[in-house]
């Protein structure tokens, strides 16, 4: 099998929703948005974890009918594959670290400030790990793995 060198993801449009729970019915709101703001031409790449919500009965359902969606799950404990960590961590360093939100309200504004921002002028997360890093992570990673629970 053959592996990219370098993957860059780019993401022109960040498309957000505050819900106060992340049940399916949520996920459908959310993906009903994603389809309204992403131009019909083009097909729509999401990277999830396996949060049971994304495997719900409902939700495959609508994705059955809405075939320019493809999905990509992350292996369990592999955060550091999904570039929308990435995303959170620039969100969380710029925006709301050492913030003083007083409602829940505030928050949002305040996520929904940098996503204006981040959206008037985006630019493409850009991963440049090899292939051999990667395996090298993981190698390493089983071994700890191996210690702990041995």
């Amino acid at each position: 099998m053959s592996y990219p060198r370098r993957i860059a993801s780019r993401i022109p449009l960040t498309v957000a929703a505050s819900l106060p729970r992340h049940r399916h019915s949520e996920y459908l709101t959310f993906l009903k948005t994603i389809d309204r703001e992403v131009p019909k031409r083009l097909n729509v790449h999401l990277v999830l974890d396996n949060y049971a919500t994304h495997n719900h009965p409902q939700v495959k359902a609508w994705l059955e009918r809405h075939p320019r969606f493809h999905l990509h799950f992350t292996p369990t404990s592999s955060s550091w594959l999904n570039v929308v960590e990435i995303f959170f961590s620039r969100l969380t360093e710029k925006a709301l670290r050492r913030g003083i939100f007083h409602s829940v309200p505030d928050l949002i504004r305040a996520i929904e400030g940098y996503l204006a921002a981040h959206n008037a002028d985006p630019n493409p997360f850009v991963w440049t790990a090899t292939t051999d890093q990667i395996l090298e992570k993981v190698r390493r990673g089983r071994v700890t793995l191996n210690t702990i629970t041995n």
